[in-house]
């Protein structure tokens, strides 16, 4: 079987202003990071010869890849645009490596970015949130995206004994690593109180339980290893790459506790040829804190039913055994929406060029990215490394 294991590298990687950036619309934000990424890695614009990018809510277009393709004045064989969320970023980027690898293209660049907290009402947020609910049995109830992942939450708590405050101490770790981000839009430090009297948005989810709202944009440039000899960035190579999809709706699920990530991962794991025991810091999507420890066991790094304890041991932390979301995640970095998973990328490969200062993590020399999108839906993971 074909793998792509060693054949694509990242060479360039960049993220705009976060936060809240209002003297910047959503395409310029996406502009912002890619110039910047192309700045990285040393290439041109007319060495781009494939984009992907992924719609805006506060800026939307029909067509939003040939869009940006415009803004850029460049002229892709390679162009693909999509809406969905964060699992899709990282299977964007399996189809982008698919690409180079078959001569569909040579360099591919891709761009997100929106603006969620200044170009977007709270209304035109809640009614597009709306839609995410199955027609049926779940939108004629009114449930918020929160409450769908409380139920994910609640779930493991009744199945495993889980508690609220070990749920918090992924937030409280979120947190020491943004406060170690200069651009990090929450950096003041917090702990398991204040997360447990932070408002309470769906039980068990407190306010610090959820992700942020926020603007910002984020690139990073693929090419063939081959190409990558010639560039003066270190590459970053894609070791392995797994998807894993098993509903749309979470009414619909064949388990509240367990995910796709538990596919994705182990054919990532299988195409890398390693296991969750070489990875030395992983990037994994937090929209909320449940969905955080259900993707730690989903993918080896512990048992079901101790995900609990692994994160309230520590482990996740800086020093832990598995430092993770580093640059502060979802939960304190930012969160501009379906964008927000490049983030979770471009600070795994600034680990990986040992480039991340007071976050660095000692030795990092195999990295796990892993995005989900839906409530739990869509799931893609990702094995880079320094070398081959």
């Amino acid at each position: 079987m074909e793998t792509l294991r060693g054949k694509v590298t990242i060479v360039g990687a960049a993220d705009s202003e976060v936060g809240v950036v209002p003297h910047m619309s959503a395409t310029q934000l996406c502009m912002d990071a890619a110039l910047k990424a192309m700045d990285d890695a040393g290439v041109t614009k007319k060495e781009i010869d494939g984009l992907i990018t992924c719609d805006s809510w506060a800026e939307p277009f029909l067509y939003h890849s040939e869009a940006m393709a415009e803004y850029l004045q460049i002229d892709p064989k390679y162009c693909l645009s999509v809406g969905t969320g964060g699992g899709t970023t990282f299977s964007l980027l399996h189809h982008a490596a698919s690409a180079i690898a078959t001569g569909m293209c040579e360099t591919v660049l891709i761009t997100m970015a929106d603006s969620l907290r200044s170009g977007i009402s709270k209304e035109k947020a809640m009614n597009t949130q709306a839609s995410t609910g199955h027609s049926q049995f779940e939108s004629p109830y009114g449930p918020s995206v929160p409450s769908l992942y409380a139920l994910i939450g609640r779930a493991h708590m009744a199945e495993f004994g889980t508690t609220a405050e070990q749920y918090a101490a992924i937030a409280v770790a979120a947190r020491k690593h943004a406060n170690l981000h200069p651009a990090a839009q929450k950096r003041e430090l917090i702990t398991i109180e204040d997360v447990m009297n932070s408002r309470m948005i769906a039980d068990p989810l407190h306010l610090f339980d959820c992700s942020l709202i926020s603007d910002g944009g984020s690139a990073v440039i693929l090419t063939s290893a081959e190409k990558a000899k010639s560039m003066s960035r270190p590459p970053v190579y894609l070791l392995g790459v797994g998807e894993g999809h098993r509903h749309e709706h979470i009414s619909q699920a064949q388990s509240l506790t367990t995910s796709a990530a538990k596919d994705s991962g182990q054919r990532a794991y299988e195409m890398a040829g390693l296991g969750p025991r070489d990875i030395d810091v992983a990037e994994l999507y937090d929209c909320f804190t449940p969905t955080v420890l259900i993707e730690l066991e989903d993918l080896g790094f512990c048992q079901k039913g101790e995900g609990g304890d692994f994160v309230e041991s520590g482990a996740i932390e800086l020093g832990g055994s598995l430092p993770i979301n580093t640059h502060g995640g979802l939960l304190s970095h930012c969160h501009p929406g379906n964008p927000g998973s490049m983030f979770h990328l471009t600070e795994a490969v600034t680990q990986l060029r040992r480039e991340a200062g007071d976050r660095q993590v000692a030795d990092a020399n195999v990295a796990l990215v892993h995005g989900q999108g839906g409530i739990m839906s869509s799931h893609t993971t990702l094995i880079l490394g320094r070398e081959v």
